[in-house]
């Protein structure tokens, strides 16, 4: 009997890690097929890392204030 609850204990962490890395291989996918349609990429091109930067300074500001209290 001893043996059986020694043989399950790692099945969990085994299935648990299983599932963490088919989620990210999912993601990886998704993001992959999303980036290669055409209309996506010539979007994305378009777009100023720093201005979408600029515009979330002070929404992350305002986080960090209600985080701190």
């Amino acid at each position: 009997m001893e043996l059986m609850n020694m043989a399950d204990e790692g099945v969990g962490d085994t299935q648990d890690t299983l599932l963490l890395f088919g989620g990210a291989a999912l993601i990886l996918l998704g993001a992959g097929l999303i980036l290669s349609n055409p209309v996506v990429r010539k979007l994305l091109g378009g777009m100023n890392v720093t201005s979408l930067l600029q515009a979330a300074a002070p929404d992350f500001q305002r986080y960090l204030k209600l985080k701190a209290m």
